[in-house]
């Protein structure tokens, strides 16, 4: 119980708020310095505490400061609040949302977080939100100087230095290891979950591939910097250096496979090729037999999930394919929810659900990236009105039940499913690998079809539909729910719809909003 009085004698203003960390079932009241070092019981408490926007954040090196542990959470929205305790080097870290919290604690798990090149831990903290003194002026000004920064304004001048090492929106990006090529576009994917991408000029010096990337505020760029500078787009391979350039504007004269400026389409393709939307896939399909990508689509994954913000996913060597999620729903959920689903990230090979506990099952998926790609974006998403929960499995296979034994339908082989969406080698698939959102991309959709047509399918599988925009072709639309949840219901229920004609809806999570 040591751990406990260390953290409520580290509030100076009285421990009545972290009362509730004297609670026997709290996820802290397994702390004890020094005792572990904290990643055997991380995954314990992760499991245990409920998700909040108030994350708890301990192992910080004595000398860190409020701002680095507030740019911990500034790539995945707004923060607006903290609470340090100084000599127990723990924080208190209040993200806008529960979402935005999820997010990054999904993350988080995946990708260890540094500071100061130290290692440090994450999980949810009981509280929902944080009550600081508002007299704690320091700590006000810092989190006000975040919120002008993020809101297009200045920061003040007292955290001006600290916040804004970053005055130019330009970062010059080296990439180290570099075994698998690295377009253009997958830059633009990985960086324009920072924020608004306006240009990127692509160049070899030294025979290293470099870019000069330009965002469209100081601020995105550090954030950026912050979260990617270091991490692989690829499986241990394609190691991103990042740096500011001193430059603090780029002049784009051709968009093409070599140069983009975004702002300006109307620019000439000028000597290079002018660019197609480059997949990471065709790329690779030039000389597939040279590059491990061709035959191991993880590398694609990787990159597609780099660019949904989670950067690479260094599979665990010897890792299971297999997938434990719990927590469901078991009124509702069937296998063929669990197979649509967790088939945005990857192919599922087999579904169980477990007889003697209905609200668990194991899924295997093609390979343990997959399965790593497939935890890290729906643990701690809503499905049927239920948090649910996805670790990995210690199984390697999900056993088919045994020849004439009926298991009431809750075991399903999917290994010859035409509904795979990455067996095809080259596949655009990889590229549009995104975590859950309200905003759905959907293709596919027949000449015939109008907007309302579509917004009353997608009212009836039980949401709100609170934004739709048909593409120019209108064989593609984006269609925006009320919530994440109602848009992860829209998606079991309707990808594979028929639509008459034999032509099936598909449907995905896209990274846009209407």
């Amino acid at each position: 119980m040591d751990g406990i009085s260390d953290v409520a004698v580290g509030v100076k203003r009285g421990s009545d708020e972290l009362s509730m960390y004297s609670s026997p079932n709290s996820g802290v009241s397994s702390i004890s310095d020094g005792a572990s070092n904290g990643s055997d019981s991380k995954k314990l408490r992760v499991e245990e505490a409920p998700p909040s926007r108030v994350l708890h954040i301990r192992k910080l090196p004595n000398e860190a400061s409020e701002t680095e542990v507030i740019a911990l959470g500034l790539p995945f929205g707004k923060v607006t609040n903290i609470l340090t305790l100084k000599g127990k080097n723990q924080a208190f870290l209040e993200m806008g949302t529960e979402e935005t919290a999820i997010t990054m604690v999904n993350y988080y798990t995946t990708v260890t977080p540094h500071i100061r090149n130290v290692p440090v831990f994450i999980q949810y903290s009981n509280h929902k939100e944080l009550k600081t003194d508002s007299g704690n002026q320091r700590t006000q000004a810092v989190l006000q100087a975040v919120s002008a920064v993020q809101s297009g304004g200045s920061p003040s001048s007292d955290v001006q230095e600290a916040l804004a090492a970053a005055s130019s929106p330009v970062l010059r990006i080296i990439i180290d290891n570099m075994f698998y090529p690295v377009t253009l576009d997958v830059l633009q994917q990985i960086f324009s979950k920072f924020g608004t991408v306006m240009k990127i000029i692509t160049f070899t010096k030294n025979n290293q591939f470099q870019a000069l990337l330009q965002f469209s505020d100081p601020i995105n760029a550090q954030q950026a910097k912050l979260a990617l500078d270091g991490q692989n787009i690829y499986n241990s391979c394609c190691t991103l250096r990042i740096d500011f350039s001193k430059l603090v504007n780029l002049n784009v004269k051709y968009n093409n496979d070599k140069s983009r400026d975004y702002t300006r389409p109307e620019l000439p393709a000028g000597d290079g090729q002018p660019s197609l939307d480059c997949t990471v896939a065709a790329a690779f399909s030039k000389d597939s037999n040279s590059l491990l990508g061709a035959l191991n689509p993880l590398s694609a994954a990787a990159a597609a999930a780099a660019a949904a913000g989670r950067v690479a996913l260094a599979g665990q060597a010897g890792s299971s394919g297999v997938l434990l999620v719990s927590n469901l729903n078991e009124e509702m959920v069937a296998p063929q929810s669990l197979f649509t689903l967790f088939g945005v990230y990857g192919d599922v090979q087999r579904v169980k659900i477990l007889y003697n506990k209905k609200n668990s099952a194991l899924i295997q998926m093609s390979d343990s990236n997959q399965a790593q790609l497939a935890m890290s974006h729906l643990n701690g998403q809503k499905m049927y009105g239920k948090i649910i929960r996805v670790t990995l499995s210690k199984h390697q296979t999900v056993a088919l039940p045994r020849d004439g034994l009926d298991d009431q339908g809750l075991t399903k082989d999917y290994a010859n499913s035409p509904l795979h969406r990455f067996k095809k080698p080259g596949s655009k698939n990889f590229q549009n690998i995104f975590p859950p959102s309200g905003t759905l991309h959907l293709s596919n959709v027949p000449q015939d079809v109008t907007e309302d047509d579509l917004r009353l399918l997608f009212s009836n599988a039980g949401g709100t539909v609170k934004a739709f925009k048909f593409f120019q072709d209108r064989k593609m639309a984006l269609i925006q729910m009320s919530t994440v949840e109602e848009a992860i219901q829209g998606l079991i229920d309707l990808h594979n719809y028929n639509m008459g004609g034999s032509q099936h809806l598909r449907v995905s999570f896209s990274k846009s909003t209407i």
